[in-house]
């Protein structure tokens, strides 16, 4: 995956997007736009959206610390970014919205069961002491998903955007 000098800018920028509109969003908590940016950025760059996706974890690990909350990270989002990777590249026009605002919110829904397995590795939880963590944050997940839901509905304008430069970068 070898990148041209573009791609490095463009993809730094994208990550620096996800950054900023997480940092402009943290007023309201488990409200973001990231699964949407990185579902479109999968959809328009395939295996090359794991770049600007972690260039957003590395800022978020700079600006925030690089901390034992900071860890899943590293793959919270590359999980959301596999799932888009082996969907079907040729669903039906109709479905494509709705499928990808169900698995933006789907990764908002298990985002804490995603994160679990870390919080007890790093602080000793058993079995009994993950799943009462899962559980006590089912309703910042059931916030998480629902808003990754609406959210979701800007993935298909962004994914617009973003061919539309890669295309007219392209006569250049």
């Amino acid at each position: 995956m070898k990148l041209t000098t573009r791609e490095v800018a463009v993809f730094a920028m994208l990550g620096a997007i996800m950054y900023a509109s997480k940092m402009i969003m943290e007023i309201a908590p488990n409200v973001h736009l990231l699964g949407t940016f990185v579902i479109a950025y999968t959809l328009v760059y395939g295996k090359k959206a794991l770049y600007p996706i972690y260039v957003f974890v590395l800022l978020t690990g700079v600006y925030a610390g690089f901390a034992t909350w900071w860890i899943p990270y590293l793959y919270l989002w590359t999980v959301l970014w596999a799932v888009v990777m082996i969907l079907p590249k040729n669903m039906p026009k109709k479905i494509r919205p709705f499928v990808y605002m169900t698995v933006c919110a789907a990764h908002g829904f298990l985002y804490g069961t995603l994160y679990a397995p870390a919080q007890a590795f790093f602080f000793g939880l058993n079995l009994e002491g993950t799943i009462a963590w899962i559980v006590a944050g089912l309703p910042w997940d059931f916030v998480h998903g629902v808003s990754n839901f609406f959210c979701g509905m800007l993935i298909l304008p962004i994914v617009r955007v973003l061919r539309l430069a890669e295309n007219g970068a392209a006569n250049y």
